[in-house]
């Protein structure tokens, strides 16, 4: 709490999971090869409200909200948009959407993808926006120029966890890592073992579907008396284009996140282990020392101050001076002013006052 790093929640994960950013492949941890016992412990020992559904194998911890920001063709990933809103057209005009409505009708669900909000404990007026390329108008013109995303991005995280090892012979080591400036979308970079990338069940259901029906309607032309030539290689075409369309999107989607890996672990990873518990422990000597002299400084000016008048004096220079609102921890503050004799305390008009001086006993 002192290092202001706040427990990832279930609301923030699905917020996070939500869209899509530059990585387009499902990422999903190797529960196998993750310890379920070390934390589903900790947590039964020391309860915790709104714990997320993954907090028996792993734990993140998030701090701060930024923007992040991509300039790029997006070829590949333009045309999937285009063929997504196409095969929505179908489905509408075929009534088979009315189907599937009727079944998120049942079941139903806090839609978190379109508020993109960050969380309540953050400021009100706190928003950044998702910029992507499915809400975007893609016109012939588009498809030829370079276009800017945006993705709100954690700008710090900390993932704790511990390997699964054997029962002969248990693995007590407890990893602790390190990130900085993470994209939610992109948050699953920086998970725990992994398993690797594959198309999705919908891919293969797509993929067969084409298939069936290409192959359906190419027998249908060649039994016809007088086949045309042309039809023929119009359907082979297509279909083969499609299964090709499918490999060449995959085999980008795998050099994209090979090259996301990459660049989490050596440009995002600030530490790891020993040195991300020496980190915090730095942010938590320079928040105290940075809320004791704030709180000093405004005794010094005041002279004498309640509690109540000095918290609200330190929020507002905080807010005059950079511009950002927060909840100043003044009571911590001033018991380390008071512990080192340089405020005192004093009764006045039934009220207890703080000032930068120190009475001196009689």
């Amino acid at each position: 709490d002192k290092s202001n790093f706040k427990l990832l929640s279930d609301e923030e994960n699905e917020v996070a999971h939500s869209g899509q950013y530059l990585l387009n492949l499902p990422i999903k941890v190797d529960e196998s090869k993750v310890d379920k016992t070390l934390l589903s412990r900790y947590f039964k020992e020391h309860p915790h409200d709104n714990l997320p559904a993954f907090a028996d194998k792993y734990i993140v911890f998030r701090r701060g909200i930024g923007i992040d920001q991509t300039t790029d063709y997006f070829f590949m990933e333009k045309v999937d948009v285009i063929i997504s809103r196409a095969w929505r057209f179908l489905l509408r005009v075929t009534m088979i959407e009315k189907l599937f409505s009727r079944k998120r009708q049942l079941k139903p669900k806090k839609d978190t993808k379109k508020t993109d909000e960050v969380n309540d404990e953050e400021p009100a007026d706190l928003f950044v926006e998702r910029i992507r390329l499915e809400k975007m108008e893609l016109s012939i013109r588009n498809l030829l120029r370079k276009m800017t995303i945006q993705e709100p991005t954690f700008e710090r995280i900390i993932v704790v966890y511990r390997r699964a090892s054997k029962e002969t012979k248990k693995d007590r080591g407890i990893f602790v890592k390190h990130f900085k400036n993470i994209p939610m979308a992109d948050m699953e970079l920086v998970l725990p073992e992994k398993k690797n990338p594959s198309l999705t069940p919908m891919d293969w259901v797509l993929f067969l579907i084409s298939a069936v029906l290409g192959l359906v309607t190419l027998v249908g032309s060649l039994e016809m008396p007088k086949a045309d030539i042309w039809v023929v290689t119009a359907i082979v075409s297509g279909l083969v284009g499609y299964c090709a369309k499918t490999y060449f999107t995959f085999q980008a989607n795998m050099v994209t996140y090979q090259n996301l890996i990459t660049k989490s672990m050596y440009d995002k990873q600030l530490d790891s282990g020993k040195g991300t518990l020496l980190h915090l422990c730095d942010d938590v000597i320079q928040q105290e020392v940075k809320e004791v002299i704030v709180s000093y400084y405004i005794l010094m000016e005041q002279g004498k101050a309640t509690i109540q008048d000095l918290d609200s004096r330190c929020e507002q220079l905080i807010k005059e001076e950079f511009g950002v609102e927060c909840n100043f921890d003044v009571v911590d503050a001033v018991k380390k002013l008071e512990k080192l004799g340089i405020v005192s305390r004093v009764r006045f008009a039934k009220s207890l006052l703080y000032g930068n001086f120190k009475v001196r006993s009689s």
